[in-house]
């Protein structure tokens, strides 16, 4: 199982990045994704999750409202749209794939058990 993710850069405050994960060796048809982010310093923290099947989507308080989490199953690809960005926002960003197979909802909380393969990440950086 291998997860690409891309998509990130130097975007100003107020600005929008869209983050792709492409994922090969299994289905987001079966499996959920998550994403996760690390800042300089910080503990990783989850910011969104999309199951598998028809793709409920759960996103973090701080993003709700400013980030939209997609996939694309034919692709085998997720989206997390980010808008509004803020210097906060700026961390690396991770997504992760759930070894298990129709969990039913996803969850980012409580840490990065959830996830068993991970990306190598994307660096956002969020500055003027």
């Amino acid at each position: 199982v291998q997860l690409q993710a891309s998509g990130g850069g130097l975007v100003q405050p107020g600005g929008s990045l869209r983050l792709s994960c492409t994922v090969s060796g299994l289905s987001l048809e079966n499996h959920a994704i998550g994403w996760y982010r690390q800042a300089p310093g910080k503990e990783r923290e989850g910011v969104a999750c999309i199951s598998s099947g028809d793709g409920d989507t759960f996103l973090v308080e701080s993003v709700r409202g400013r980030f939209t989490i997609s996939k694309n199953n034919a692709r085998n690809t997720v989206y997390l749209q980010m808008n509004s960005l803020k210097p906060e926002d700026t961390a690396i960003y991770y997504c992760a794939a759930d070894s298990l197979r129709d969990v039913g909802a996803c969850t980012v909380l409580g840490g990065t058990q959830w996830y068993d393969y991970w990306g190598q990440g994307t660096l956002v950086t969020v500055s003027s």
